[in-house]
């Protein structure tokens, strides 16, 4: 019975005997017609699998395949409104998007009864308080950033992370905009370009140009001094970031998939439409250290003397400390540099790249930190961080160890009502955040999403301004390593100080190198004049057959 009908063809032959039945039976009434109409629909299906040869799935299991592909559909959210945990970091827990939600509608986000987390599992972290909690006015902390410059700007220590228009909409772009301007904090353009969405309402902006130029190029790849300026210049468009690479995908290049690229979009950045919008891995306006401080430069020039500055998830250490150097040996400094984590978001990336390709955010900022410090430069080049940063405590617990401000980008789609459907690279987000389909994207109401943007920020930072106190704090810039404590083990605690290696200021202008492990085996052989890896490494590779 078996070999000459298989039983993964029952339901479809069962499908076809109902509908044979059904179909005969005709003048019974109303539910048997229904019945034949109905199994006559699967019985189409069960022949367009078994004739389609594209999937071998559908043609060994007519029909019943497709109770597969449904739970393979719904998975996602079954697993995120029903299986997982409310502490279960898959990327944001329940828990996250919950407090998000909460400031967002300016909502009650205190929790009763007890923390549900483990105080004594590993990692868990706590902020030390101080008996003589102090007291703080007001919430809208501040950094100036570029004191140097003709067109310094005073940064809220919260703003929104690079979102290019493209990967999110245009009803995206305008409340984040909007919200930004009642806020009172920055919106990062992203590397697609400064849009017209971005300029409606007004809202502080950092404009930030990546390896494409998009905006301000010649063709994609080719920068344009000209059609920079055309945009530097504008008084919304407060500080200039250059993109080196990006959390998600270091050293790819931005990717927004062809479904996303509109005529629109297409104009916007001077691409095809209908083809995927890839940009290119490396720039073309520079190749070396000390070249990317001197277009550093230029474009502050170009500018108008804004504050600016570029954006790196780190790689290869050599790379960055060739970078420090060339600020000692040109005498040109970034004005800021933001540092974005390997654990940031993206619209689109390979898997490969999202998992395992640059140093989480922790690392890479006391990295850039202690440079600056032990260079002693800190004092005159602002740091900003990216990466999961969304809740109070992750904000200060960023800035305890080295960042002057953080910027979110995932943080504030929540506020804008994303639902973390992860479906940002296919143009059907259900909630018109990340899409470029109109009918879609109308539904998102600007008013009503910009206040809870605004709302977001404001109680965030309402929630810092607390954490300060307790701690005896006046200021975010306060904040050190000494105050966050993470448990190593269930009967040992270290206090961050006492687990990383923060370098003193002016400790690498010696001869003796810090005893760190990365300055020991990197800051020698770094280079200010070019990128390339130290003549050992390059020997060893070398030594490889081919």
């Amino acid at each position: 019975m078996e070999h000459w009908l298989p039983s993964r063809y029952l339901a479809f032959i069962a499908c076809v005997v109902v509908c044979a039945l059904a179909f005969s039976g005709w003048e019974l009434g109303l539910g048997v017609r229904l019945v034949a109409l109905a199994s006559a629909v699967l019985v189409v299906v069960g022949l367009a699998d078994l004739l389609q040869k594209r999937s071998t799935l559908r043609r060994n299991y007519p029909l019943i395949c497709h109770v597969r592909f449904f739970f393979e559909y719904v998975r996602p959210m079954l697993r995120q409104y029903v299986v997982e945990s409310d502490n279960e970091e898959v990327p944001f827990s329940h828990v996250q998007r919950e407090v998000v939600k909460q400031r967002a509608k300016n909502m009650l986000d205190v929790r009763p009864f007890g923390s549900e987390l483990d105080m004594y599992a590993e990692r868990y972290e706590w902020l030390n308080h101080s008996i003589r909690p102090s007291r703080i006015d007001g919430h809208d902390f501040r950094i100036e950033v570029g004191a140097q410059c003709a067109a310094p700007y005073s940064a809220s220590v919260f703003n929104i992370s690079a979102m290019s228009f493209g990967a999110i909409s245009p009803n995206a772009i305008r409340a984040l905009n909007e919200g930004a301007r009642r806020g009172r904090f920055y919106h990062d353009t992203g590397e697609g370009s400064l849009s017209a969405y971005h300029r409606e309402n007004g809202g502080d902006i950092v404009w930030e140009l990546g390896s494409g130029y998009f905006g301000a190029c010649e063709r994609a790849g080719v920068f344009s001094e000209a059609r920079f300026v055309e945009k530097a210049v504008l008084e919304q468009v407060r500080m200039i970031e250059i993109k080196l690479s990006q959390g998600a995908k270091p050293g790819h290049g931005g990717v927004l998939p062809a479904p996303k690229v509109s005529a629109e979009i297409a104009a916007t950045r001077g691409v095809a439409m209908g083809e995927d919008c890839i940009s290119p891995a490396r720039h073309s306006a520079f190749d070396t250290p000390e070249g990317l401080l001197q277009f550093v430069a230029r474009l502050r020039e170009l500018s108008g003397g804004k504050p600016t500055g570029f954006k790196l998830a780190v790689g290869h250490p050599w790379e960055w400390f060739g970078i420090a150097k060339a600020m000692t040996t040109t005498g040109i400094l970034p004005d800021f540099i933001v540092v974005d984590g390997g654990e940031g978001g993206t619209g689109a990336a390979p898997l490969e790249f999202t998992d395992h390709v640059g140093a989480p955010l922790r690392e890479a900022l006391m990295l850039v930190h202690n440079t600056l410090v032990g260079l002693e430069l800190r004092d005159r080049i602002r740091i900003g961080a990216s990466g999961k940063v969304i809740t109070a405590l992750a904000l200060a617990r960023t800035l305890s160890i080295g960042a002057d401000w953080c910027n979110a980008a995932r943080g504030f789609m929540f506020a804008l009502g994303c639902i973390q459907s992860q479906s940002c690279h296919t143009d059907r987000c259900p909630t018109g955040v990340a899409t470029q389909d109109p009918s879609r994207w109308n539904k998102l109401d600007v008013p009503d999403k910009a206040s809870r943007v605004a709302n977001f920020h404001e109680n965030t930072l309402r929630a810092l301004k607390e954490l300060l106190q307790a701690a005896g704090l006046e200021h975010p810039s306060e904040l050190g390593p000494e105050h966050v404590i993470r448990r190593v083990s269930s009967n040992e605690v270290r206090s961050l100080a006492a687990l990383y290696r923060f370098l003193e200021p002016g400790e690498l202008l010696g001869d003796v190198v810090p005893e760190h492990a990365v300055f020991q085996r990197f800051w020698r052989v770094a280079r200010p004049d070019s990128f390339a890896p130290p003549e050992e490494l390059s020997a060893r590779r070398r030594s490889k057959s081919r």
